[in-house]
């Protein structure tokens, strides 16, 4: 049996739909269409131009185009160690850093270093598409555990305690969170820290969102909250979210010094060093933070002003809908106002219409009688008179006038 063309590991992956979809929005953008790509985790405002700048300079430098140690130059370790420190709460050596290709390359080594076949990874969802990728290539198996809106997308304690077996390796927290946003309060970030800390669990934390946080989220590292697990804990992070520098690739790795060392020959054989140039600006950063704290200050006032014109933009709206309301319903007052005008007008006119007849009615019947009574009376009359006329007693003739009309008269009524 001829051998397969390609590896079954590699062709198990899927292409990665973060990339995927940026590249379809910037086709579409760049064909003139309207389109905000929702796709990779980039920031909105460009690389600082003092940091381009600085790039240029390091570029024209020749000490920068030769191999440089596989682990990172030591000037940009130095600065990821005072970095962790300051942002992070937490002390590393230098010996712990391992400098990557941006911080995909830096999940990929991690997994790779880590995970061997069988071994279980917990993992909160939603979750960066690129997660169980790594996990999957280096033998493992991603155990999904599912959040929503009720639990602000946070994974609890319980949840965890529930999914862990004697396979499970290692827990992927990410705080704050892609792609939800979801930020752990401190005591949160504690108590998973300590249930890991409790049953030997790795805990690979992504913190190259840290910076981006809003309203009263801080953001907090779990291995500041809970040091005990220094030695089963690795902190990936890098300059693209907090320095607008996506492209340039850094990101970097942080855990106990064999783990570090063993990804760091894995990376000796794959990538080598990561480009100079980027290097030795990602280390220069601290000198140039400032403009990019401006930046980011600017970006989050945009942020409020735009919540602000979109709240006053939905009260006016509401308003509106209220006066919308109200108009509706004083229509609908006025219209059943004059439905009962109509009604009890009607109801009157047939009343004097009714009224009007009726008193024709009686008034045809009276003139009826009436003329009825006379022609009687005439005809009695003359009878009687012709019964004179013929000599006939007087008084028979009377009677029998009197007895016809009060005959005629019972007939009457």
């Amino acid at each position: 049996m001829a051998p397969e063309r390609l590896s079954r590991r590699v062709s198990a992956i899927t292409e990665s739909a973060t990339l995927a979809v940026d590249a379809r929005a910037k086709a579409l953008k760049a064909a003139g269409e309207p389109v905000i790509g929702f796709g990779a985790g980039e920031p909105d405002f460009p690389t600082p131009a003092h940091v381009v700048e600085a790039a240029v300079e390091a570029a024209r430098d020749v000490k920068n185009h030769r191999y440089t140690p596989a682990a990172g130059l030591p000037e940009l370790k130095e600065a990821i160690v005072a970095k962790t420190l300051r942002d992070s709460k937490v002390e590393v050596s230098a010996s712990q850093v391992l400098v990557t290709n941006g911080g995909k390359h830096a999940v990929y080594n991690t997994f790779e270093a880590l995970l061997n076949p069988g071994d279980e990874v917990l993992l909160p969802a939603p979750y960066w598409t690129t997660y169980p990728e790594p996990i999957a290539l280096a033998g493992g198996i991603s155990v999904v555990l599912p959040t929503d809106v009720e639990s602000g997308f946070r994974v609890t304690v319980e949840q965890l305690e529930a999914a862990r077996t004697e396979k499970t390796k290692a827990l992927v927290f990410v705080s704050p969170s892609n792609p939800t946003g979801a930020v752990y309060p401190p005591a949160e970030v504690r108590a998973i820290g300590e249930w890991a800390l409790k049953h030997g669990i790795w805990v690979i934390t992504d913190e190259i969102y840290e910076h981006l946080t809003f309203d009263d989220n801080v953001f907090t590292s779990i291995l500041a909250e809970v040091p005990g697990l220094a030695d089963t804990c690795v902190i990936l992070n890098g300059v693209a979210k907090t320095y607008a520098m996506t492209g340039w690739r850094v990101g970097w790795m942080i855990g106990p010094a064999d783990l570090i060392k063993a990804a760091t020959n894995l990376q000796s054989h794959s990538t080598s060093n990561v480009a100079n140039v980027s290097q030795r600006i990602a280390g220069a950063l601290d000198d140039r933070i400032a403009g990019v704290k401006r930046q980011l200050d600017e970006a989050r006032a945009l942020r409020t002003e735009a919540e602000m014109l979109l709240a006053d933009a939905n009260a006016r709206r509401e308003a509106a809908t209220l006066d919308a309301e109200a108009i509706v319903a004083r229509a609908r007052n006025e219209a059943s106002e004059l439905v009962a005008t109509a009604e009890k007008n009607a109801t009157l006119t047939i009343e004097r219409r009714t009224l009007a007849a009726e008193a024709k009615i009686a008034a045809a019947e009276r003139t009826a009688e009436a003329e009825l009574r006379a022609d009687v009376a005439r005809r009695v009359t003359a009878a009687a008179a012709t019964l004179i006329a013929a000599n006939t007693d007087k008084a028979l003739a009377s009677k029998l006038t009197d007895d016809a009309i009060a005959g005629l008269e019972r007939r009457l009524h």
